[in-house]
């Protein structure tokens, strides 16, 4: 047992039982290594990274590399999805160097953190051109020991390079009707029209730039950006990214076609992609979209709630076959036989014809993945949903893939904005009580009595890593999305506490935005990423929780911040769009206003509900009745029924409609 044990990341617990002598990533660590004048190995992975467990198998299970790794090393482990920071810092150093990056990350630093040798999976021979690990090493090891001076000029040019990387702002001014219209013609470029999504293999799925094309066409009624956002989702829906049988989706597809997924499943996929298709619904009325919001939204309660209330980070990718071997996707794939074994020979050419099985396979070893294959023809859907629940029970016999319990504040913020808003849309209050349980956890847990947000819980209990900037912004989207479902107003001023706190620790000048606090650990660099990857950037995230909060209270801090914040998407919006889809979805909200909506009425009531389900992009809604309703909500102020009726008041640019009772007035009024 090394030094991991007993510390809250299932990652990294994964590792206590090696034979390799690691650190978690502390002062302690480095200071080690000054003492014994060796360098630090760093090895950045995550607990549902297939190639992150192929390398542990291989390497630092192995007692002979251990042996020669402690001699000669601090070896030093860190969870990603627990200190992102620590992970961008050293992966654009890596990417800087090498020209790509990825998982597990290798970064050989000095005992001042300074990295000098980078590299991702390394093989335990040599393979395709890459030297061994162990060649890796004792090359290291050779550099360190007789050519120092070259590892320090190396050392400190990289630090040097990485220092002059800040962004002073983004752009000047906010993104316009200009930067908006070339970010959707560079989208339109990069657009798969046979197959959906944008650009070629990995396919990743876009759900921020798919919100954007959605908030787009909502203002403007432009066709080809709901067409474009229609028919990704559909093919996404039905190829083997998304799980056929139990709902979700998968990491990413390796192809262009989605028909093989990277089995892992992360909450923040499904959180994203479940919140898009309900807005897909709400825009179009597509059962399907309905059908996978739901699917979605079921399967992260399902498979990803904790006892506590939040939700766990991720399903592995890997879990065991027939034979007992740990391999990728064992647990959803089949062969026609495995088809006839659970559902006889009749059934089982049915479900093989509707699920695209083949006796070739579309994976590996003449297994398929379960897709919905535009070639099935009609189908009998009765028949299609007995297949899938008799299939559903059998799968659920199999070896389950592990799960890392770690409850991350970014990405429960996500699922709760999601479950909230598809709990009300499709009258599901079971999910937004389990997105208010969630909320209450990350209140309880992860503010709990110092008032800064913890990154991370596990089993009820704060981890030690500060919250960075995307965890506000997340969480108060999440907090916002909650109050205007809820009518408590509670949830708006938690957000707006989480929000001063961005102003106040994350915010520079000229709107720029770090990823990490002002009093944050201080590393070699201070990280400062506004491109949206698989999720929303932490600057992108906290100018569109600012712009909303500005909203429901006329705070003009908070507007000031958010648009000081969408600087970097005027610069950034027209050059890379699909790198800087949220930040454009945000922009249209920006562009539209985002519309107030104040429903003095009941929650829940018609007007409430046709006010959650206006398109109008980022709109606001407080909903309550009777005189407390305006201590909850400042836009319920002075908002009084009309005719004794519950009424509605929709306001913009500081004009505000006529007040309205009538819900096809106001549907009209929000694009609905």
């Amino acid at each position: 047992m090394n030094r991991l044990a007993g510390v809250t990341s299932p990652y990294l617990l994964q590792h206590a039982d090696n034979p390799v002598d690691w650190w978690p990533w502390a002062p302690e660590a480095f200071e080690e290594a000054r003492r014994r004048d060796v360098p630090v190995l760093l090895s950045v992975g995550y607990s549902a990274c297939h190639w992150c467990h192929v390398m542990a198998h291989e390497s630092f299970e192995d007692d002979e590399t251990a042996a020669y790794l402690n001699a000669h090393f601090v070896p030093v482990k860190v969870d990603r999805e627990e200190r992102p920071d620590v992970d961008a810092v050293y992966m654009e150093a890596v990417q800087a160097a090498t020209g790509h990056g990825g998982w597990p990350m290798t970064v050989f630093l000095t005992p001042d953190a300074e990295p000098f040798y980078f590299g991702t999976y390394f093989p335990p021979e040599p393979r395709h051109g890459s030297p061994s690990f162990q060649q890796v090493l004792e090359g290291v090891t050779t550099a360190w020991t007789d050519r120092r001076e070259e590892v320090a000029e190396v050392a400190g040019r990289i630090v040097a390079d990485l220092a002059g990387r800040s962004l002073v702002h983004g752009g000047d001014g906010v993104p316009g009707e200009s930067e908006v219209a070339q970010a959707l013609l560079g989208l339109t470029r990069e657009y798969d029209e046979q197959h959906g999504g944008f650009g070629g293999a990995p396919k990743f799925p876009p759900a921020m730039a798919v919100e954007f094309l959605l908030r787009h066409h909502a203002r403007t009624g432009a066709e080809g950006a709901l067409q474009m956002a229609a028919d990704t989702c559909t093919a996404m829906a039905r190829g083997g990214i998304y799980d056929q049988l139990g709902g979700g989706f998968a990491r990413y597809s390796v192809d262009r076609e989605w028909i093989v997924p990277h089995f892992e499943k992360m909450l923040y996929d499904n959180a994203l992609l479940c919140r898009v298709y309900a807005h897909l619904w709400r825009a179009t009325g597509s059962d399907e979209a309905r059908r996978i919001a739901l699917e979605t939204a079921d399967f992260m309660v399902r498979e990803l709630r904790t006892a506590e209330g939040g939700f766990a980070s991720a399903l592995d990718a890997d879990s065991e076959d027939a034979e007992g071997r740990h391999v990728e996707g064992a647990y959803y794939v089949w062969t026609p036989e495995q088809l006839r074994d659970v559902l006889g020979e009749d059934d089982a050419a049915f479900a093989a014809a509707c699920f695209g099985v083949t006796e070739e396979g579309t994976f590996e070893e003449g297994a398929s993945v379960l897709r919905l294959p535009g070639d099935a023809g009609p189908v009998d859907a009765a028949r299609v949903a007995g297949v899938r629940a008799r299939l559903l029970a059998a799968r659920d016999e199999r070896p389950h893939p592990g799960r890392d319990d770690k409850v991350v504040a970014a990405w429960n913020g996500l699922a709760i904005a999601a479950l909230a808003e598809t709990g009300a849309y499709f009258d599901r209050p079971d999910l937004v009580e389990r997105a208010t349980e969630a909320a209450d956890l990350l209140v309880r847990v992860h503010l709990g009595e110092v008032a800064r947000l913890t990154r991370t819980s596990k089993d009820g209990r704060a981890g030690d890593n500060a919250g960075v900037l995307e965890d506000y912004g997340d969480v108060a989207e999440g907090f916002l999305a909650l109050a205007a479902v809820t009518g408590e107003g509670a949830w708006l001023e938690f957000a707006g506490f989480l929000l001063d706190i961005v102003l106040e620790q994350f915010t520079g000048e000229g709107g720029q935005l770090f990823d990490t606090a002002h009093d944050a650990e201080q590393l070699i660099r201070r990280p400062q990423d506004p491109t949206d990857s698989a999720t929303p950037s932490g600057w992108t995230a906290a100018a569109g929780a600012l712009l909303s909060y500005a909203a429901y209270t006329g705070s003009e801090p908070h507007r000031t911040a958010a648009e000081g914040a969408l600087g970097v998407v005027k610069a950034l919006g027209p050059r890379v769009p699909r790198f800087v889809g949220w930040g454009l979805a945000v922009a249209e909200a920006l562009l539209d206003g985002p519309r107030e909506v104040a429903v003095a009425g009941p929650v829940g009531g018609e007007l409430h509900r046709t006010a959650l389900l206006g398109r109008a992009p980022g709109a606001v809604v407080a909903a309550g009745e009777g005189p407390g309703a305006g201590a909850e909500f400042p836009l319920l102020v002075d908002r009084p029924l009309v005719g004794g009726e519950p009424t509605a008041y929709v306001c913009r640019h500081f004009v505000c409609d006529a007040p309205t009772t009538d819900a096809g007035e106001l549907a009209d009024k929000l694009g609905g």
